[in-house]
Formats: C-alpha cells, structure tokens, sequence
C-alpha cells in the first residue's frame, strides 16, 4: 500500500482521483489503470507522430508545387487569423535562434493545430483545387471531411497525451483506426514503416479499459 500512497503523493490526489474513481474506489486497480494509461499513450506515439509528418510534409509539398515553398506566409491562401498569427511567431523564433526561417525550418516550426485547421470549411476551394492532392484512397476519392472529422479528435487525443492527461474512457480503437487510416492516405510507406513499430494492439486490451461507469465523463 505504500506504494500507491507514494504515487498518490507524486501523482496529486485530483489526478489520482479519477482513476480511483474508474476503478470504483479500489486504489490498487486505480494504479493498475494509470498504469494501463501510461502504456497506451506511449504505444499511441508512433502513430501520432508519424500521421503528424505525413499530413505536414505531403500539404507542404503539395502546396509548394502549385504556389511556391512560401505559400504559408500568402495571406490570400491562409485564411484564419491564429494561422497567420502561428507563421509569424514560427519565423520570429527561428529569427530569434539566429538562423534564416527557411520554408523547411518553418514547416518543422508550425504546430498540429495549424495543420489540421488546412481542413476547415475556409479551405473547401483550396481542398478542391489543390489539397486534395495530398492523399489518395483505394476505390474512392477523398473529400475534406474525410480528414477534418477524425483530425479534430486526433488533434485533442494527442493534446491529451502531451499533458499526461486520461485517455482510457476515449475510443480508442477507432481513434488508433483513423491515425492509421489517415497515415495509409497520405503516404504508404510511412504507414508500412510505422506499422512494423506500432504496439496499441499488443498493450491496450481487446475488449477495452474496463471502467466504473459513472466514472467515465
């Protein structure tokens, strides 16, 4: 039981809570499920990262073909204003590293939420002039919300993640599907690479986290 009490303390009695909470009062299981957490999102990490440098790189270099390497500083192609708001600080960082904002080191610079926001209705023109060349799909064509859908729960799932937060009551399965679908879109290759490393489906349970249920908002 010190044990628990030791990661009670390390972990913060809120954080804690919620999975003693999931595991319906018992804090043995409670740590077992933070475990279980813990070893699901590392296993979701190759997933995450490799969709995130497909999706980049395959807009970049599409992108770039018909507009130019700089078509993310174009204010007539970017059309939210935290978009324009997230290049100008990408290129005052790197400025401030004392190195050229290359359009490469700029791509690297911006974030996933700037990527995903290329899905929004703003950018339906754009998808069918331009962006829907990023991907294709076996048998059938791609719209963009065949990415905008599923990249919103990716987008907070990997946010999850990156703070360390619960995951075990989200869907997780499908969530893992859509990384992989997407990823199998954008580059096949990649998706033949990352699924030689991927282990959700060796550490996350096939019949899923199993969950006090008025315990899983």
């Amino acid at each position: 039981m010190a044990r628990i009490d030791d990661m009670e303390a390390a972990l913060s009695l809120e954080r804690f809570g919620r999975y003693v909470a999931w595991a319906g009062g018992d804090r043995e299981q409670a740590l077992r499920l933070y475990t279980l957490n813990t070893q699901v999102s590392e296993a979701l990490y190759i997933a995450l990262q490799t969709l995130e440098i497909s999706l980049r790189n395959r807009i970049h270099t599409v992108m770039s073909t018909k507009y130019g390497e700089r078509w993310s500083r174009d204010p007539a192609l970017i059309k939210a204003q935290h978009q324009t708001a997230q290049v100008a600080d990408a290129i005052a960082e790197i400025e401030a590293n004392g190195k050229e904002p290359t359009a490469g080191r700029v791509v690297a610079a911006l974030s996933f939420s700037f990527w995903t926001a290329m899905f929004s209705p703003a950018y339906e023109d754009l998808w069918r002039s331009t962006l829907r060349f990023i991907a294709t799909r076996e048998g059938k064509g791609l719209a963009r919300k065949d990415f905008s859908r599923p990249l919103t729960q990716i987008r907070l799932l990997r946010n999850r993640i990156a703070h360390h937060e619960p995951i075990l009551h989200w869907d997780l399965q499908r969530h893992h599907r859509q990384l992989r679908e997407l990823t199998l879109w954008l580059s096949p290759p990649a998706f033949d690479w990352s699924q030689d490393l991927d282990r959700f489906d060796a550490v996350y349970p096939a019949e899923g986290a199993l969950l006090a249920r008025d315990a899983q908002d």
